[in-house]
């Protein structure tokens, strides 16, 4: 049974003549006729009082009409909402993030939903190691990385440049220095993230190479906490400058430039390769090019090469 012959059989349901039907459907009446009567053999029916002159149905055919008209009324919905999905009048977007990466998402995401109201976002909040896992089983469509994944199984787009930033109160005996060598930081407390990372890694490298001692004697859960800690006068702290670029700006922190520590951060979104984006990604991906097209450095949308 195909939606094709549903709406030939109704055609005649409602005309109660087959060549009516016929007319109306821009075809012959025996090439109506035929239709019918494959639908009722595929049936094992008779949908049509073939006795009565005035096209009644029979039991069965009043029976199937019913379902043929919630049919095609499903047909014609399906229709609409993949209209609506492609004009992004509905739809869903699924990143994943970081704590880190997510504020860079804040933004874009602020853009987006003023040009597309109707189109859910989600971010689920993701380690960035899992983040490659996660998108080959399709959990999410985008993720948002600080390192470049196996470029043959994943397309990456470098969107923001980022780096390093020590941290310190306005009050710290250090707020005013401005710049310092890693050297100075030997008698320093650290406030650090108690989650082992490629950064943090880094860090600690840097110090050694230096030979200064790197005195990490609290571990926080989350840069927001370790922000917050050092905000009211304890010790220091080494953060991407995207998550303090706000409390720069109202003075709750202050930044020291450490010539040893400026270590560049590429932030990139990443999808599979191979993958169909749904339209609300593909918008997206729109997005983050315009915004980086309008705002300028740090934001910048560049399509890293496979090879």
């Amino acid at each position: 049974m195909e939606l094709s012959q549903l709406e030939t059989f109704l055609a005649v349901a409602e005309e109660r003549s087959f060549s009516r039907a016929a007319q109306r459907l821009h075809r012959t009446q025996p090439a109506v006729s035929q239709v019918i009567r494959k639908l009722e053999e595929s049936l094992g029916e008779t949908l049509f009082d073939r006795t009565a002159r005035d096209g009644s149905l029979t039991a069965a055919g009043v029976l199937l009409r019913d379902y043929a008209l919630r049919l095609l009324a499903l047909r014609r919905e399906a229709a609409s909402a993949l209209g609506e999905l492609k004009s992004l009048e509905r739809g869903q977007l699924q990143l994943a993030a970081n704590e880190y990466t997510c504020m860079y998402l804040l933004p874009a995401i602020d853009v987006f939903r003023r040009e597309f109201p109707h189109v859910n976002v989600t971010v689920h909040r993701v380690l960035a190691s899992h983040i490659p896992d996660e998108l080959n089983l399709r959990t999410f469509e985008i993720g948002v990385m600080s390192y470049r994944p196996d470029p043959a199984q994943f397309r990456s787009i470098a969107v923001y440049g980022d780096s390093l930033a020590l941290i310190v109160s306005p009050g710290h005996p250090l707020a005013r220095a401005g710049r310092l060598s890693i050297t100075d930081l030997g008698k320093q407390d650290f406030i650090a993230h108690h989650v082992a990372s490629p950064l943090r890694r880094k860090v600690i490298e840097a110090f050694q190479r230096y030979r200064t001692p790197l005195n990490m004697g609290i571990e926080l859960p989350t840069i927001e906490a370790i922000k917050r800690f050092v905000a009211m006068g304890n010790g220091v702290a080494l953060v991407p400058h995207l998550t303090v670029a706000r409390e720069l700006e109202t003075g709750d922190l202050v930044r020291i430039k450490v010539d040893e520590l400026e270590m560049k951060r590429v932030l990139r979104l990443v999808h599979r390769s191979h993958a169909t984006l749904s339209y609300a990604a593909r918008a997206f991906l729109r997005t983050v090019r315009n915004l980086a097209q309008e705002k300028g450095p740090p934001f910048y949308y560049h399509v890293e090469r496979a090879g």
